[in-house]
């Protein structure tokens, strides 16, 4: 089942009235073949319009499907994209700024998974029996910031973003993959990613997972912390000392998750980029706990100027906490970020989620966009014995690999 809808009129002050309608609404119009025009773009913001980092994600997926785009420009108020075929290859995307690489992602891999078969001359002669077609791969170049503000990092993306993809849509780890090639702070960037993408063959969905009930995503049962995991970083003139800092810090603060009978198991790696005072500098700490029935959930802070490595250390930590003390599958930053694919799977996903953020409440933005543009139907709903936890579901489209 998909959406019929050609054509498509958005108001980008709609609800958040932020960056997610473009990256969400211009994803979904390239898989659909919709043409789609957002006007009041950002209109929310304190700056409304096109930033460059919004402007660089528009134009890579305008050349991931052959767009005809118009107000792709910083500034602009009004975008109109005319999709053309979805094709798996190489894309670069550079803001020139530190805009956040993370949300380049966001709005290129739910294209990239659904490539469309390239023309006869040009198709290779061998097929694969895998739905994963390694015809269909692609590979993206993402440069910015790899640690914003206002963005999930992207040690987050390749922790827990991923690893979500990966159990629940049974995307496989080897195939999809994320490296942080160079970090990129505020105000400067600098950083890259580079992110492997496979491609679905014809006639192949994001699968049905049942951890508790039936269901493309049934998650509705959290388990107990199993691993807490994390990374605390350094680049340019900062210390390793500054990195080690952050993590002691951490570990303080979550010391008593580590229940006598059943410890998790517990890791921080400390990474120092040691190529001098001349490379640009920054830091940040990561973390995500992985729980006995598999759910991953973060928290992560960056460093600043007018905060110590301590303090910086016991904010990521507050942060991880306050995402596990709600007792939802998943943190505040996979509500936003799931939507997009429960929309997109085939049958019927139930997650259970803590309080929701403007960016997931009912008739909320992704959740409007993706209603908007597809069939997808969702519903929010308050789980009345678990004390603010909401479970959403959504029955998917069932979009399929075309390969």
């Amino acid at each position: 089942m998909t959406s019929a809808i050609k054509r498509a009129v958005l108001d980008g002050s709609t609800l958040e009235g932020g960056g997610q309608i473009l990256r969400n609404a211009t994803a979904l119009a390239a898989l659909l073949s919709t043409r789609v025009e957002i006007s009041n773009v950002r209109e929310n913001r304190p700056q409304p319009g096109l930033k460059a980092q919004h402007a660089s994600g528009l134009r890579l997926v305008a050349d991931i499907c052959g767009a005809s785009a118009e107000g792709l420009d910083k500034g602009a108020r009004t975008v109109s994209f005319d999709p053309g075929p979805v094709r798996a290859g190489e894309y670069t995307a550079d803001p020139g700024t530190a805009g956040s690489t993370a949300l380049l992602l966001q709005i290129a891999l739910p294209c990239l998974l659904f490539p469309e078969r390239p023309s006869p001359e040009s198709e290779s002669e061998s097929e694969s029996e895998s739905k994963f077609e390694a015809p269909g791969a692609s590979t993206l170049t993402l440069r910015g910031g790899t640690d914003a503000p206002y963005a999930p990092p992207a040690d987050y993306a390749r922790a827990v973003l991923l690893p979500f993809l990966h159990r629940h849509f049974a995307l496989p780890r080897e195939l999809l993959t994320l490296a942080v090639v160079r970090r990129g702070f505020t105000p400067h960037g600098g950083g890259e990613l580079r992110v492997r993408v496979p491609g679905l063959s014809a006639g192949a969905a994001l699968p049905p997972v049942a951890l508790t009930a039936r269901g493309a995503v049934a998650l509705t049962a959290r388990g107990a912390v199993a691993a807490l995991r994390g990374r605390a970083y350094v680049a340019g003139p900062h210390p390793r000392r500054t990195a080690e800092q952050m993590r002691d810090a951490a570990l303080a603060e979550l010391a008593h998750l580590a229940a006598p009978t059943a410890p998790p198991t517990v890791s921080i790696d400390v990474l120092a980029d040691e190529r001098g005072q001349n490379h640009r500098p920054g830091s940040g700490i990561v973390l995500w706990a992985e729980t006995s029935t598999g759910c991953i959930l973060g928290g992560s802070a960056l460093g600043s100027k007018n905060a110590s490595a301590a303090e910086t250390g016991r904010a990521a930590a507050a942060e991880l906490l306050r995402n596990l003390e709600h007792g939802g599958c998943v943190d505040e930053y996979m509500q936003d970020q799931m939507i997009i694919f429960l929309a997109l799977a085939k049958g019927k996903s139930s997650v259970k989620t803590g309080p929701l953020t403007l960016h997931t409440r009912q008739a909320s933005t992704a959740i409007w966009v993706a209603e908007t543009l597809t069939d997808a139907k969702f519903q929010v709903s308050e789980l009345q014995e678990d004390g603010g936890q909401m479970l959403i579901s959504c029955d998917g489209i069932g979009f399929e690999g075309r390969l």
